[in-house]
């Protein structure tokens, strides 16, 4: 069992609890039913009539962060740790290299936007990064279970919050930059320099890859440590591809040798994942002959260009929710279409607004059609939102709004003629929607296929 915890909820006989002041919620109040559970040590900041031991340290969060460190740090160098940050692409070149490093039979493990996986172990986690108490246990209890090598996904808030204290990688990947959590960081300069924070986590020898076709891929570097790229140009060099609805054959060079190899995912962006991927790998001491041999084993992770025949065209679920990807997203699948395309999308409430209008215009540019409909609106009013992604829409007729989701997904299945493509962006992997502070039960996929068979 791990020796730490700080959420009341979860923590068992025997564990110590640690106090922590978050944003909104105070652990101090919670440090009775933490006894009431069987604490057997309290560490807080203020001085408690109790009758079980306690420290008192004047930052709990700080003293937190060195103690996981000092009794688990020894653990966590033993493991091969691979980082991959960015905007876009993150969790599938993550769930791709996961995957991969299972083909290749090494016991690996997965931190992301998707949960945890270790062998037959899944755990739901509620944020890309998840909080740095619990990714020293998640690390811990995969190295103890036989773990080698660990992928994880690694967001500007962890990096900006310090969840990654002490955790070290030995690759880290960049796969681009394009805005979001503009709410949070306020300017793309904040963003960029947030994601440049995972240079300060890097082992003596760590190998740096990044996107050479992204303009910020210059600024990942770090003085002694080898950088390699990929894309056009790059190290990674793409060369030529061709891609159908169904897989992308793929052709690039590396170290002056050409290699073909079929991809089973499609569109140009998981090419790049491939290669992010594919350089990872590689740079973990992994022949690319033995990369490209399992590659037909690989499968996009849940929500992510998820592909359902539908009456006589198809309908995939995508978790783009960024201009930059919604707009990828778009025009890959207006490269494969033989009919319309028709979109489904909407904004998260309580985040970022400037991207609202951006993304509504993206959306009835590149669209045959779109259905406005919420995502999460959170505790800010659905209306408010889409007046915002309403201001930068251009069109009158291709468009239309309905905010419950579940009723925008049926609607746009009853309207969808043969061979058209039907694409849900936005919320991918979720099975909720948060209205106000409550999380109701919907999956996009789910809503597909239930209604599917209704038809």
């Amino acid at each position: 069992m791990f020796k730490y915890e700080n959420d009341s909820r979860k923590v068992k006989k025997g564990q110590t609890f640690i106090a922590i002041k978050g944003l909104t919620v105070d652990g101090h109040d919670y440090i009775d039913k933490a006894i009431e559970n069987g604490v057997s040590e309290i560490i807080c900041e203020k001085d408690l009539d109790i009758d079980i031991p306690y420290i008192k340290v004047d930052n709990t969060e700080e003293y937190e962060k060195e103690l996981l460190k000092k009794e688990y740090g020894n653990i966590l160098d033993k493991l091969h740790i691979i980082g991959v940050t960015g905007t876009n692409g993150k969790t599938t070149s993550c769930y791709l290299i996961y995957q991969m490093l299972l083909s290749l039979g090494i016991d690996a493990a997965y931190i992301g936007t998707i949960g945890f996986y270790h062998k037959d172990e899944f755990i739901e986690l509620n944020n890309t990064t998840p909080d740095i108490l619990i990714v020293y246990r998640l690390l811990t209890e995969a190295y103890e279970k036989g773990c080698k090598y660990v992928v994880m996904e690694v967001s500007s808030q962890a990096l900006s919050y310090d969840r990654l204290f002490g955790i070290n990688y030995d690759v880290i990947g960049f796969t681009n930059l394009t805005e979001d959590h503009l709410d949070y960081h306020k300017t793309m300069e904040n963003y960029l320099n947030a994601k440049l924070m995972i240079l300060d986590h890097l082992k003596d020898n760590a190998v740096i890859l990044v996107n050479k076709d992204d303009e910020k891929h210059t600024y990942f570097k770090k003085d002694g440590h080898k950088v390699l790229s990929f894309g056009y140009n790059a190290d990674y060099e793409i060369l030529n591809y061709e891609i159908d609805p169904a897989e992308t054959k793929l052709k690039f060079k590396y170290d002056n040798k050409e290699y073909d190899v079929v991809i089973p995912l499609t569109n140009m962006f998981n090419i790049y994942n491939y290669l992010t991927m594919l350089s990872i790998v590689n740079n973990c001491g992994f022949s690319i002959e033995d990369i490209i041999k399992h590659t037909n084993e690989l499968k996009a992770p849940k929500g992510r260009c998820e592909v359902y025949k539908v009456k006589e065209g198809f309908a995939v679920i995508d978790y783009a929710h960024t201009p930059d990807a919604e707009e990828k997203v778009i025009k890959a699948y207006n490269e494969l279409k033989k009919n319309r395309t028709i979109t489904i999308i909407g904004c998260g409430g309580d985040r970022d607004p400037k991207k609202r209008p951006i993304m509504g215009n993206i959306a009835t540019t590149l669209s045959d059609y779109t259905i406005f409909t919420n995502d999460n609106p959170r505790t800010e009013d659905p209306n408010k939102i889409m007046d915002d992604i309403l201001k930068g829409v251009k069109t009158k007729d291709n468009y239309e709004v309905i905010l419950d989701r579940k009723k925008a997904i049926h609607h746009a299945i009853d309207i969808m003629q043969k061979d058209d493509i039907l694409l849900i962006l936005g919320k991918g992997h979720e099975n909720y929607q948060i209205i106000g502070k409550e999380k109701q039960h919907l999956d996009d996929a789910e809503e597909v296929l239930n209604y599917k068979e209704s038809l």
